[in-house]
């Protein structure tokens, strides 16, 4: 494959350290430092490390763990490793076509390259080859040693090409997957003497850009020969930007000294003007530059940096996330980043219920007084002290604690909204059947009737939860968030403290939100009828859903002869229909002082679409909506006198 493959400046002995006659492939080990493989431990030693049997199931299992663009991430840090190990700690690193090889092969495969300290040969089969090796630190809450080996050796059997120069002097090694044996390892080269061994010397005729004296590349060979492993992996966002928008979502920023790189335009060969390589830089650059206004607020466990972006940008390129996206950010990368739908949802638990997409924020865990994050395998979520991270306290605790300019945001966009205040008459129709819902709420009273267990408080007022971070608007339990929550209202009464009825219905608060108002955002809520955030007791009802919209257009078409109808149409519509809804919630909540419903299956009772189940039956909703309008437009049989 390497025609140049070959002549070497150097001794027999230091060519053949690691060539093995009676072997094609070195396999793949796990490091040990108190033993070599396959030979026996030190006398002095008490006890013999464990060893694996079988590499590549080992490295297979591994693999089925990672995202699938892990492997990206992981060279990615192998490189900006490479580069602050250098003596200036500035360099660039590029994914780019392996252009050289495509010259070669006339196959086109993905590299990434970097101008760092590079690698001798023998280096590259001790760290290389090795499960568990790295040429810096091994850490746990680091690389692992082994990232970049399990997220990428199982996508391409057919291997990875290391091209390394070092003071001058260029190596090669083939890490593959053996298709006689299965094994993962280094491939055994053949030079023109006649010789094999695990790693080569090559000359200046690969060396790609940026690299001169030091630097590395990494080729991705795929699964088969031909495969072009430039092409996006299936269900990749920005399919001609894959790389470009997974680095720039996946980093908050890059060190300083390090230029990212990468190749938009490839299928047009290297010198076509539409070929280029684009800087990557990470979310943070970009969100400083486009946004009005910025800032942070200092939570218990976390910092909450957050972003305001400017009305008038345009982030429909796709080579960043936009606004309504909220993640968390750890020694300068980003985990758990949620957009469209689900980071809407997110930050509305926040307290950002109007002007979500135009609002970013990063959860920054805070690891002193001995906490420990790290991430899993994956490296798609972080762990604190082994736990998912905390999103609903992190939710109650920075709506206490709103930043000035998002209430602003908020309160500029809901002046803009048309007014549809229904609760007097829909309070006093619920009235009427208050026992149905056996809204009974309890408080100690020195005297009280009743028995209640106080266990199940938090200060806060929120029966305490395991936070399992999942789920939009932060989800509920964590320390207990506001008193008055709805989670505590319904309580039962078996033992405890002496405690008095409050015999006063809990009604969720609730907005309409349209895409024309500016209040929802498109692609939020879309066909939907509301969205329950149960640490605010609040409902958001989808104005634009065309249940409502539908029945509006019945009733403007029966009194179209009536000017001005259709205002006063839309608003006793959203009345009937905002009842049903308020019901739904109110029943729900209701269930849980049985005591037979866990606090997720009531979840389900409120989510997206069991709401917009609730609203879904409509004949006697219209026969309410046809009483509520004669009073208001005088009857059709007036209208038609």
């Amino acid at each position: 494959m390497f025609p140049s493959v070959g002549s070497a400046p150097a001794s027999d002995a230091a060519r053949r350290r690691h060539a093995d006659v009676g072997a094609a492939n070195l396999p793949c080990t796990v490091r040990s430092d108190i033993m070599a493989q396959g030979r026996s431990a030190p006398s002095s030693n008490r006890t013999l490390p464990m060893s694996v049997a079988n590499m590549t199931f080992m490295v297979d299992k591994l693999g089925e763990d990672c995202a699938p663009l892990q492997f990206v991430r992981e060279l990615t840090q192998n490189a900006i490793e490479s580069i602050l190990k250098s003596p200036g700690k500035k360099g660039e690193l590029r994914w780019d076509v392996a252009w050289n090889h495509q010259t070669l092969t006339g196959q086109t495969k993905l590299a990434v390259i970097d101008n760092g300290v590079g690698m001798t040969g023998e280096e590259m089969v001790e760290y290389i080859n090795k499960l568990s090796s790295s040429m810096h630190e091994q850490s746990r809450h680091g690389n692992f040693g082994v990232g970049a080996k399990i997220s990428a050796l199982p996508r391409n059997p057919e291997g990875l090409v290391y091209l390394s120069w070092k003071d001058g002097v260029g190596y090669i090694i083939h890490l593959w997957r053996d298709p006689e044996n299965n094994e993962y390892g280094l491939k055994r080269m053949k030079h023109p003497d006649g010789r094999e061994e695990y790693w080569g010397y090559i000359d200046d005729t690969l060396k790609p850009e940026p690299i001169k004296e030091n630097g590395t590349m990494v080729i991705l060979l795929g699964k088969e020969e031909k495969e072009n492993t430039m092409t996006a992996p299936a269900g990749t966002p920005m399919p001609s930007r894959w790389i470009l928008r997974y680095l720039n979502t996946r980093y908050f920023r890059f060190p300083s000294g390090v230029l990212a790189k990468s190749r938009e335009g490839w299928e047009k060969g290297q010198s076509d003007r539409h070929s280029f390589l684009r800087e990557v830089t990470g979310q943070k650059p970009w969100l400083d530059q486009n946004s009005q206004a910025k800032g942070n607020v200092d939570l218990t466990t976390a910092k909450a940096h957050w972003w305001i972006l400017k009305e008038s940008v345009d982030d429909d390129s796709g080579h960043y996330a936009g606004g309504g996206h909220i993640a968390a950010l750890y020694q300068d990368e980003l985990y758990e980043l949620v957009g469209a739908r689900a980071g809407v949802a997110r930050l509305q638990g926040f307290g950002v219920i109007f002007g979500c997409n135009r609002v970013a924020m990063y959860l920054e865990p805070k690891t002193d007084a001995g906490v420990s994050v790290t991430a899993n395998i994956a490296r798609t979520n972080l762990l604190c002290d082994g736990e998912p991270l905390p999103w609903s306290d992190w939710a109650a605790e920075f709506r206490d604690n709103l930043p000035q300019p998002i209430s602003d945001l908020m309160e500029e966009i809901s002046a803009k909204s048309s007014p549809s205040d229904h609760r007097a008459a829909i309070r006093d129709r619920l009235k009427r059947l208050r026992e149905l819902f056996h809204f009974s709420r309890y408080r100690p009273a020195q005297n009280g009737q009743h028995l209640i267990d106080d266990d199940s408080l938090t200060p806060g007022g929120t029966p305490k939860q395991k936070d399992t971070g999942g789920g939009g608007g932060g989800g509920g339990g964590g320390r207990g968030g506001r008193a008055g929550d709805v989670y505590a209202l319904f309580l039962a009464t078996r033992g405890g403290v002496s405690a008095e009825e409050v015999n006063s219905p809990v009604e969720p608060e609730r907005k309409w939100v349209t895409v024309a108002e500016g209040t929802r955002t498109k692609g939020d809520l879309e066909d939907r009828a509301a969205r329950f955030l149960p640490d605010q007791n609040l409902l958001l009802i989808n104005g634009d859903f065309r249940v409502f919209t539908d029945m509006t257009d019945r009733w403007a078409k029966k009194y179209v002869q009536v000017p001005g109808a259709r205002p006063a149409i839309e608003q006793v519509v959203r009345e009937w229909f905002e009842q049903q809804l308020v019901e739904t919630v109110m029943g729900a909540m209701a269930l849980r002082q049985s005591g037979r419903w866990t606090l997720d299956e009531l979840k389900r009772l409120w989510d997206e679409e069991s709401l917009t189940a609730a609203v879904l039956p409509r004949y006697h909703v219209d026969f309410a909506i046809n009483r509520g309008l004669g009073s208001k437009l005088g009857t059709l049989k007036e209208q038609t006198v």
